[in-house]
């Protein structure tokens, strides 16, 4: 049995969110984009993906530009 891949997310909304996948993506995503619409304005984060040698890769929050 293979250890799944490990997709996880830093800071923002999706903190300490874990996707696992069978095996790593092809071609993963540069950015991810989350956007929450929920009883309010359309607030938007956005991941950059960084690689974790140990487990697979995490997105991390984009920090906001001054």
């Amino acid at each position: 049995m293979s250890q799944a891949y490990v997709v996880r997310y830093v800071g923002g909304p999706l903190d300490g969110r874990v996707d696992s996948l069978p095996s790593a993506p092809e071609d993963p995503k540069q950015t991810v984009t989350h956007v929450h619409l929920h009883g309010g304005p359309k607030i938007v984060h956005v991941y950059d993906l960084s690689y974790a040698v140990e487990y697979g890769c995490e997105y991390r929050l984009r920090a906001e530009e001054d």
